[in-house]
């Protein structure tokens, strides 16, 4: 059952796994699911660095009622992740605590509701909800074609591109905390800010629904096709990277300052600053979590060192050294 989420309220059981839990796969009592449960579950190739360590657990619910009912029987305090397509995230090499979820097919539909309004699974990638937008002529949706991740990623995290944010087009979320409750919670009761809303860490969005405007669909074809374009140009995307690394300071470009820090190419193991793109972290193909990480640590060091800016990451790093 889902109830309205009042404002200011704050749910219960909300450890998210990260570097000080010591819970780990022992503290976990599995419970009967109808989805898939996994101990000790490599988590490597679900991100696109493709590296670190694995999860105690991962949970792939086979729907809604098999999140709740399994999030309910964990032990209070559990912590709970979840991961989407895997982009925008470090894994650390010592794996992650707790329980990781992830959201399959089964949270990935895109459907079209009335007056403009798509309603789309938090597990549904970006470019099939610009796709479903266009195919049906809702406008307003192209720059969903350029974040690479899914609706729960860039709803938690008000993801952006091309000069929009899902803050303009969010109606509301359907979210379930680690306690098992399932609230809906209107856009306004979110405080979106630049690359950030209010939702608590181990809050997981499994639904959102989207306004937009009546469009043409040849008109938005052509800009989603010119967003796809503008990344193939500029961004690596042919390489094991983790998207933008750092936020853009007030009136300032990340991969500026990167730049002017002397960074670009810059490595440490097997990571490296993409020669490309300035605000992208590669994996050239044997680098730990740590390295890439670390690498990003130094580039900040170098940034604050040079220019007096402290960069922040964009990037989430989640789990055990």
């Amino acid at each position: 059952m889902t109830r309205h989420m009042q404002y200011g309220e704050e749910p219960k059981g909300q450890n998210a796994p990260g570097a000080g839990e010591e819970k780990g796969a022992a503290d976990v009592t599995p419970s009967p699911v109808r989805g898939k449960l996994t101990k000790d579950a490599p988590l490597d190739k679900l991100v696109w660095f493709k590296s670190g360590g694995p999860a105690d657990w991962l949970f792939e619910p086979a729907d809604l009622e098999d999140l709740t009912s399994f999030l309910q029987g964990l032990e209070e305090g559990t912590p709970v992740m979840a991961i989407g397509l895997g982009s925008n995230l470090i894994i650390r090499d010592g794996g992650v605590p707790g329980v990781v979820v992830r959201l399959g097919k089964p949270f990935a539909s895109v459907e079209v509701r009335r007056d403009n309004i798509l309603e789309c699974g938090g597990g549904a990638p970006g470019i099939l909800v610009s796709s479903t937008a266009r195919d049906a002529g809702i406008a307003g949706m192209e720059f969903l074609r350029g974040i690479p991740g899914t609706v729960g990623g860039f709803v938690r995290m008000n993801g952006g591109a091309y000069g929009r944010e899902v803050a303009d087009i969010l109606v509301d979320c359907d979210v379930v905390f680690p306690n098992g409750d399932c609230v809906n919670i209107p856009a306004e009761d979110l405080d979106y800010t630049y690359r950030h809303s209010r939702l608590p860490e181990g809050a997981i969005v499994v639904a959102a629904r989207f306004q937009g405007d009546p469009g043409d669909p040849e008109e938005i074809g052509r800009e989603m096709d010119r967003i796809a374009a503008e990344r193939e140009a500029s961004q690596p995307l042919r390489t094991k990277t983790g998207g933008s690394t750092f936020k853009n300071p007030d009136g300032k470009k990340a991969w500026q300052l990167v730049d002017e820090a002397g960074c670009r190419g810059l490595k440490m193991g097997g990571a490296q600053v993409s020669e490309k793109h300035a605000n992208f972290l590669i994996n050239t193909g044997d680098a730990t979590s740590s390295d890439i990480e670390g690498l990003g640590e130094e580039v900040r060091r170098r940034v604050s060192e040079k220019t007096g800016v402290a960069l922040e990451w964009e990037i989430k790093r989640v789990g055990r050294p």
